[in-house]
């Protein structure tokens, strides 16, 4: 599969486990919205995502990679410490300089 690097790089960051690495991904002012909750902004981005690695410790396993217009859309099998796991989820991303600009997280 032919990933965008920032994308490659977001879920190696994620598989190990890296909130620094992964929230560097980020622009600094990037937005994120997952289950509910919004997140601004790289230092947002870091606590979030370092408290869903200590809660949930989940890894991605990338499916499919689709580029549209407006938008770019990760589908990947999420495997974790969460009822119901593994879940497929899309990830919807704004890129732009080679940083995400945002991320909606949908199922």
């Amino acid at each position: 599969m032919n990933l965008p690097k920032v994308v490659a790089d977001l879920i190696e960051a994620q598989n190990k486990y890296d909130s620094a690495a992964y929230a560097d991904c980020f622009s600094e002012t990037a937005v994120v919205f997952d289950e509910g909750n919004t997140y601004e902004g790289r230092a947002e981005i870091q606590n979030w995502i370092d408290n869903a690695n200590k809660k949930f410790k989940t890894v991605q396993n990338p499916l499919k990679y689709e580029t549209f217009e407006t938008e770019d859309v990760l589908t990947a099998e999420i495997s974790g410490n969460f009822e119901g796991s593994p879940v497929v989820l899309h990830y919807h991303f704004k890129i732009d300089d080679g940083q995400i600009q945002s991320l909606n997280v949908k199922i």
